[in-house]
Order: C-alpha cells, then structure tokens, then sequence
C-alpha cells in the first residue's frame, strides 16, 4: 500500500533528529493534533515513536527510515533530547514516550471510542486491554490478535479490526516490524488514528515493571529497564546507547547538523 500526503496534512513544527522529522510539541499540542486527527470523518493518521534505539536502527536500515519519513514521529527518551540539545540548543518540550502519551490521551478524550489491538502474547494483550477498560471506562478496548499471527494472514487481521469499526488501533509488535507493518498493510479504512506502542501492552498488563517516576522525570527509564533485565537489554542500552551518541556527534561534526537547522517543517503522516 502506498501511502500519499494529501491536503489535509498542514506542515508540522519538529526537529531534525539525524535526519528524521520529529515533531516538538509539548504535552497539550500533542493531545490536540491527536483528538483533531480523531475527529476528522476520514483519512488517516500514524503516529510512531524515536529513541536512541529506534534512531540506530533507522541508521542502518533504508526501508525502516522511509516508512517512518511517511508518519508522524514523536521524541522518546532522553537520547533523542540530547541530540536535540546539540543540533538545536534546548531539548523537546516533552518526552512523548508511547508508554506514558498513549493512557495520558486515553484520559484526555472523554468521548467515548473503540480502540483495536494488536500485539503482544494472547495472556498479556487480554489483561492489557483490562487495565485500560480500568484505566479510561468510557471508552471500549477491543484485543484483535497477539503479535505472532502469520503476516500472511494480515489481511484477515485487518478485517477483523474494520469489523469493529475502530477509532484508534493499537500495534504493539516491536520496531522495526511493527511499524513497516502498518505502512504496508494498515489504511484509513481500518482506523483513523493507528499508533505504534512497542511494549506497552507488557507495562500496561503489568508484565514489565515502570521504573519509579523520579526515573522518568529524569528521562532514565532505560537505566531501570537495564537493570531489572540485564540480559535481555544490555546490547540495546550499553552496546546501543554509545552508538547513538557517534551517530549523533558524527552527524553534527560532519556538518550535518546545519540541514536540522534549516529544514523543520514535517509532513503529517495522515493520508
């Protein structure tokens, strides 16, 4: 499926993050560009997520760094804010990790929607989707299938999604996958709003501890996750975390850094 910008797609306020669009908008900005994308009556908006792992593999990978060039790609964690620091002087007003934006919205609209998901294992998408009928009751969460179904079998996936006739899906299938997922299966047709969460549903279910707020306010979640999952997380925080830093210091003594400054208008990635 191909993707297009159409009219509806006003330019975005953002930063250039090694070459990827990231908008910069803060905490109510970001709620009312996704409550505006819910109340349009057609057309679609897919919001994905950068951090330093994301950005490494985004480096290395031409088709994942396209696909996310076509969505709407909100700041995670503090790698992306010191990238930010060095190209631009200041940080993002927000960190918009998926974690904690997408409940936040939940709370925020209080009029009621039907919100699709997929990912995850089975156990953990169900009792995702309790906690959040706790979390926000007016709206209705729908489990669609977990993450490991046949991607053979995504278009019956997808018709069981356009069944419920969905506000907002969910895909909780880890990057890169999940996101080249959505861009190539995923249209207007199935829901308005599509967000990509990566391991929200395990947080959500309680399956994975949050690190204490203190840590996130901090932006140093991924030093808690290190530490309560050494083996599972160490290639990822201390093998990936210095690359992005070279990446980033690469970038800017290169003279890259001037193209951040002079481009930041971003496409919405709504079609």
């Amino acid at each position: 499926m191909t993707k297009t910008t159409t009219g509806a797609n006003a330019a975005l306020s953002g930063r250039l993050i090694l070459g990827m669009p990231v908008v910069d908008f803060d905490w109510g900005s970001a709620f009312a560009f996704a409550a505006d994308a819910l109340s349009r009556p057609g057309g679609q908006t897919t919001l994905a997520f950068l951090n330093a792992n994301n950005a490494n593999l985004m480096m290395r990978d031409g088709e994942y760094r396209e696909v996310l060039g076509r969505q709407v790609v909100f700041p995670d964690g503090h790698g992306v804010d010191i990238a930010s620091y060095l190209f631009y002087g200041s940080m993002f007003p927000a960190n918009l990790n998926g974690t904690d934006f997408v409940p936040a919205l939940l709370t925020f609209i209080d009029r009621p929607l039907r919100v699709a998901m997929i990912g995850a294992r089975a156990k953990v998408l169900a009792r995702a989707a309790e906690n959040f009928r706790r979390h926000a009751p007016w709206h209705e969460f729908l489990p669609v299938s977990d993450g490991f179904f046949d991607r053979d079998h995504s278009e019956q996936v997808l018709a069981d999604v356009r069944a419920l006739n969905a506000d907002i899906l969910l895909v909780a299938m880890g990057s890169p996958g999940q996101e080249k997922w959505v861009d190539a299966h995923v249209g207007p047709q199935d829901a308005r709003l599509v967000i990509t969460v990566g391991a929200l549903f395990d947080f959500v279910a309680e399956a994975f501890p949050r690190a204490p707020k203190f840590l996130r306010r901090m932006r140093l979640e991924w030093f808690f996750r290190l530490a309560v999952e050494p083996r599972r997380m160490w290639r990822r925080y201390v093998l990936g975390n210095p690359l992005f830093l070279f990446y980033v210091l690469w970038h800017k003594l290169s003279g890259r850094a001037r193209e951040n400054v002079a481009d930041t208008s971003l496409r919405t990635g709504t079609s």
